[in-house]
């Protein structure tokens, strides 16, 4: 008695499956592969009298990496991003945890709406906003004053930066959290429970291990977002010191030199693929 090849886990091509994934295929192809290839190849071109010319030349790679503005960018961005993933998902677990195991399932799908609301505003216009609640003669420091505290420096400062990334990935990081946390098995809280585990003991050795590959996953999207932010650091950091988006800004209003700032954008992309490949293989990967 044969076994059909459908049941032997043999996969086949089929013109069904790829009518339905021409299009996916054809929109990564026009809008990602081709794209970050023309970036790659835009990095040996050269600027000749203020106009790129097509050629292949390693002398941007070059000027780039043997400058010390450009390290000192590239560290302080990878900083910024690593404080703002920290400090987004240490916030983000108290709410998610509860949403996910203190409230009803109609509380629930209310409080997933509200997180979803901010997405709806215009991102610029919501860190621009923060300008007035953290500037020294803003809002916050309008507060303290009452209590005989300030001003203290806010605005312009990477305080400022973390700020607008907190407007940025703080509800995405709480709904990643809450689908993770929600999608727990409550059987096993509950032995945990009945063996005399407390709760803290509990989240550390029940919870988190259960929900990892989300807070991960989570905590991934955080630092992508935030490496890769121009707003906060622009119009709440006062790009002091410069993140490697504002460097790219930068490097292009300098004559004109997009190849430049080409390799600091290949240089992001690069970095953010090892962090998510890093972070994909670190949350899936089973315990001996």
């Amino acid at each position: 008695m044969t076994v059909p090849d459908r049941f032997r886990g043999k996969r086949t091509v089929t013109v069904y499956g790829l009518t339905f994934a021409l299009p996916m295929v054809v929109w990564q192809l026009v809008f990602f592969v081709f794209p970050l290839l023309f970036l790659v190849a835009l990095t040996f071109w050269l600027v000749k009298n203020y106009r790129m010319v097509p050629g292949f030349d390693s002398v941007n790679w070059v000027k780039m990496y043997t400058r010390g503005y450009f390290w000192d960018a590239y560290g302080f961005t990878l900083l910024m991003a690593l404080v703002s993933t920290a400090v987004t998902s240490l916030l983000a677990f108290p709410a998610s945890y509860a949403l996910a195991f203190h409230v009803s399932a109609a509380a629930r799908r209310w409080a997933v709406f509200f997180l979803i609301i901010p997405f709806f505003t215009s991102y610029l216009v919501r860190a621009y906003s923060w300008q007035i609640f953290l500037g020294d003669e803003g809002i916050i420091n309008g507060l303290l004053s009452f209590a005989g505290l300030g001003p203290f420096p806010m605005l312009n400062t990477p305080f400022g930066t973390v700020v607008g990334y907190l407007t940025l990935t703080l509800p995405l990081v709480v709904v990643l959290q809450l689908f993770s946390l929600a999608a727990v098995d409550r059987s096993l809280v509950e032995a945990a429970w009945n063996l005399g585990c407390g709760r803290m003991r509990t989240v550390f050795t029940v919870i988190l291990p259960l929900a990892k590959i989300g807070l991960i996953i989570a905590a991934t999207f955080c630092f992508i977002l935030s490496f890769g932010d121009f707003v906060s650091p622009y119009y709440l950091g006062g790009s002091r010191p410069p993140t490697l988006s504002i460097l790219i800004i930068d490097t292009t209003k300098a004559g004109q030199q997009w190849p430049r700032a080409a390799v600091v954008a290949c240089t992001m992309i690069v970095t953010l693929f090892v962090v998510a490949f890093t972070a994909v293989t670190l949350a899936y990967r089973r315990r001996a």
